[in-house]
Protein backbone atom coordinates (compact mmCIF):
# COMPACT_ATOMS: atom_id res chain seq x y z
CA UNK A 1 0.00 0.00 0.00
CA UNK A 2 1.05 3.56 -0.58
CA UNK A 3 2.44 5.44 2.39
CA UNK A 4 1.24 8.71 0.87
CA UNK A 5 -2.25 7.32 0.33
CA UNK A 6 -2.57 6.34 3.99
CA UNK A 7 -1.92 9.89 5.24
CA UNK A 8 -5.10 11.92 5.80
CA UNK A 9 -5.48 15.34 4.15
CA UNK A 10 -6.08 17.98 6.83
CA UNK A 11 -8.71 20.55 5.87
CA UNK A 12 -7.71 24.11 6.89
CA UNK A 13 -10.25 26.64 8.16
CA UNK A 14 -12.18 28.44 5.44
CA UNK A 15 -12.14 25.47 3.04
CA UNK A 16 -15.37 23.62 2.22
CA UNK A 17 -15.44 20.17 0.64
CA UNK A 18 -18.31 18.29 -0.94
CA UNK A 19 -18.06 14.68 -2.11
CA UNK A 20 -20.72 13.39 -4.49
CA UNK A 21 -19.88 9.92 -5.75
CA UNK A 22 -16.55 10.20 -7.56
CA UNK A 23 -16.62 13.99 -7.90
CA UNK A 24 -14.86 16.08 -5.26
CA UNK A 25 -15.46 19.83 -5.08
CA UNK A 26 -13.27 22.11 -2.97
CA UNK A 27 -14.08 25.75 -2.28
CA UNK A 28 -11.80 28.18 -0.46
CA UNK A 29 -10.72 31.82 -0.22
CA UNK A 30 -8.61 31.68 -3.42
CA UNK A 31 -11.17 29.92 -5.63
CA UNK A 32 -12.99 26.70 -6.39
CA UNK A 33 -11.88 23.39 -7.93
CA UNK A 34 -13.75 20.24 -8.89
CA UNK A 35 -12.39 16.92 -10.13
CA UNK A 36 -13.62 13.42 -10.86
CA UNK A 37 -11.56 10.72 -9.14
CA UNK A 38 -11.17 7.03 -10.06
CA UNK A 39 -14.04 4.93 -8.69
CA UNK A 40 -11.74 2.27 -7.19
CA UNK A 41 -10.44 4.64 -4.49
CA UNK A 42 -13.03 5.69 -1.90
CA UNK A 43 -12.71 9.22 -0.54
CA UNK A 44 -14.48 10.11 2.71
CA UNK A 45 -14.56 13.16 4.96
CA UNK A 46 -14.04 12.57 8.69
CA UNK A 47 -14.42 15.77 10.76
CA UNK A 48 -11.55 18.02 9.58
CA UNK A 49 -9.76 15.35 7.52
CA UNK A 50 -10.16 13.60 4.19
CA UNK A 51 -9.27 9.91 4.12
CA UNK A 52 -8.67 7.75 1.04
CA UNK A 53 -9.20 3.98 1.20
CA UNK A 54 -8.96 0.98 -1.11
CA UNK A 55 -10.13 -2.61 -0.54
CA UNK A 56 -7.69 -5.17 0.90
CA UNK A 57 -5.79 -7.31 -1.65
CA UNK A 58 -6.42 -4.83 -4.47
CA UNK A 59 -4.82 -5.24 -7.86
CA UNK A 60 -1.70 -3.28 -8.79
CA UNK A 61 -3.49 -0.67 -10.97
CA UNK A 62 -5.86 0.12 -8.07
CA UNK A 63 -2.97 0.37 -5.59
CA UNK A 64 -1.13 2.71 -7.95
CA UNK A 65 -4.10 5.11 -7.97
CA UNK A 66 -4.28 5.19 -4.16
CA UNK A 67 -1.44 7.66 -3.59
CA UNK A 68 -2.37 9.60 -6.73
CA UNK A 69 -5.90 10.34 -5.50
CA UNK A 70 -4.63 11.47 -2.11
CA UNK A 71 -2.04 13.76 -3.76
CA UNK A 72 -4.68 15.24 -6.10
CA UNK A 73 -7.04 15.97 -3.18
CA UNK A 74 -4.18 17.52 -1.20
CA UNK A 75 -3.23 19.73 -4.17
CA UNK A 76 -6.84 20.87 -4.53
CA UNK A 77 -7.09 21.79 -0.83
CA UNK A 78 -3.71 23.57 -0.85
CA UNK A 79 -4.57 25.42 -4.08
CA UNK A 80 -7.85 26.92 -2.88
CA UNK A 81 -6.34 27.81 0.51
CA UNK A 82 -2.89 29.26 -0.38
CA UNK A 83 -2.50 28.90 -4.17
CA UNK A 84 0.54 27.84 -6.21
CA UNK A 85 3.35 29.91 -7.72
CA UNK A 86 5.96 28.93 -10.30
CA UNK A 87 8.83 31.26 -11.10
CA UNK A 88 10.71 31.67 -14.38
CA UNK A 89 13.89 33.60 -15.06
CA UNK A 90 14.81 35.37 -18.31
CA UNK A 91 18.54 35.34 -19.03
CA UNK A 92 20.18 36.94 -22.06
CA UNK A 93 21.43 40.24 -23.40
CA UNK A 94 18.44 42.36 -24.37
CA UNK A 95 15.92 39.72 -23.32
CA UNK A 96 12.97 41.20 -21.43
CA UNK A 97 9.28 40.78 -20.66
CA UNK A 98 6.47 43.27 -20.06
CA UNK A 99 3.04 42.85 -18.46
CA UNK A 100 0.02 43.58 -20.63
CA UNK A 101 -2.67 42.93 -18.04
CA UNK A 102 -3.08 40.16 -15.48
CA UNK A 103 -2.94 37.28 -17.94
CA UNK A 104 -0.87 38.59 -20.84
CA UNK A 105 2.89 39.06 -21.25
CA UNK A 106 4.96 40.37 -24.17
CA UNK A 107 8.41 38.82 -24.54
CA UNK A 108 11.33 40.33 -26.48
CA UNK A 109 13.75 37.41 -26.52
CA UNK A 110 15.87 37.44 -29.63
CA UNK A 111 13.24 36.82 -32.29
CA UNK A 112 12.53 39.32 -35.06
CA UNK A 113 9.15 40.02 -33.48
CA UNK A 114 7.81 40.31 -29.93
CA UNK A 115 6.06 37.17 -28.63
CA UNK A 116 2.77 37.69 -26.76
CA UNK A 117 1.67 34.92 -24.39
CA UNK A 118 -1.85 34.84 -23.01
CA UNK A 119 -2.46 32.62 -19.98
CA UNK A 120 -5.51 30.37 -19.54
CA UNK A 121 -8.40 31.36 -17.27
CA UNK A 122 -7.75 31.66 -13.51
CA UNK A 123 -3.98 32.10 -14.02
CA UNK A 124 -2.24 35.41 -13.31
CA UNK A 125 1.15 36.38 -14.68
CA UNK A 126 3.43 38.94 -13.04
CA UNK A 127 6.76 40.33 -14.26
CA UNK A 128 9.34 41.62 -11.78
CA UNK A 129 12.58 42.64 -13.47
CA UNK A 130 13.86 39.59 -15.34
CA UNK A 131 11.56 37.17 -13.47
CA UNK A 132 8.07 35.98 -14.42
CA UNK A 133 5.73 34.50 -11.79
CA UNK A 134 2.80 32.24 -12.68
CA UNK A 135 0.08 32.13 -9.98
CA UNK A 136 -3.10 30.07 -9.73
CA UNK A 137 -5.15 27.60 -7.71
CA UNK A 138 -4.74 24.50 -9.91
CA UNK A 139 -1.20 23.08 -9.60
CA UNK A 140 -1.48 21.22 -12.89
CA UNK A 141 -2.46 24.32 -14.88
CA UNK A 142 0.21 26.48 -13.19
CA UNK A 143 2.92 23.97 -14.12
CA UNK A 144 1.63 23.60 -17.68
CA UNK A 145 1.54 27.38 -18.16
CA UNK A 146 5.11 27.73 -16.86
CA UNK A 147 6.20 24.95 -19.21
CA UNK A 148 4.57 26.66 -22.23
CA UNK A 149 6.31 29.96 -21.38
CA UNK A 150 9.67 28.16 -21.07
CA UNK A 151 9.13 26.58 -24.51
CA UNK A 152 9.05 30.04 -26.13
CA UNK A 153 12.86 30.24 -25.74
CA UNK A 154 14.42 27.28 -23.86
CA UNK A 155 17.91 27.83 -22.41
CA UNK A 156 20.83 27.28 -24.80
CA UNK A 157 23.23 24.57 -23.61
CA UNK A 158 26.12 25.35 -25.96
CA UNK A 159 26.59 29.08 -25.43
CA UNK A 160 25.80 31.07 -22.34
CA UNK A 161 22.57 29.48 -21.13
CA UNK A 162 20.47 32.36 -22.51
CA UNK A 163 16.72 31.80 -22.62
CA UNK A 164 13.83 31.24 -20.23
CA UNK A 165 14.44 28.83 -17.35
CA UNK A 166 12.71 27.90 -14.10
CA UNK A 167 13.88 29.75 -10.98
CA UNK A 168 16.73 27.76 -9.50
CA UNK A 169 17.15 25.54 -12.58
CA UNK A 170 20.74 24.58 -13.25
CA UNK A 171 21.56 24.65 -16.97
CA UNK A 172 24.70 22.70 -17.82
CA UNK A 173 26.78 24.45 -20.44
CA UNK A 174 28.22 21.88 -22.85
CA UNK A 175 31.55 22.12 -24.61
CA UNK A 176 31.23 22.80 -28.32
CA UNK A 177 33.27 21.40 -31.19
CA UNK A 178 37.02 21.78 -30.93
CA UNK A 179 39.08 22.76 -33.93
CA UNK A 180 41.87 20.38 -34.88
CA UNK A 181 45.26 22.03 -35.18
Amino acid sequence: MSRIGKKPVIIPKGVEISIKGNVISVKGPKGQLSREMPAEVKVAQEEDKIVCTIPENSSKPVRSKFGLVRALVNNMVTGVHTGFTRGLEIIGVGYKAQNQGDSKIQFNIGYSHPVVYEAPANITLKVEGNKVFVNGVDKEVVGQTASEIRKIRPPKHYKDGAGIRYLGENVRIKVGKKLAA
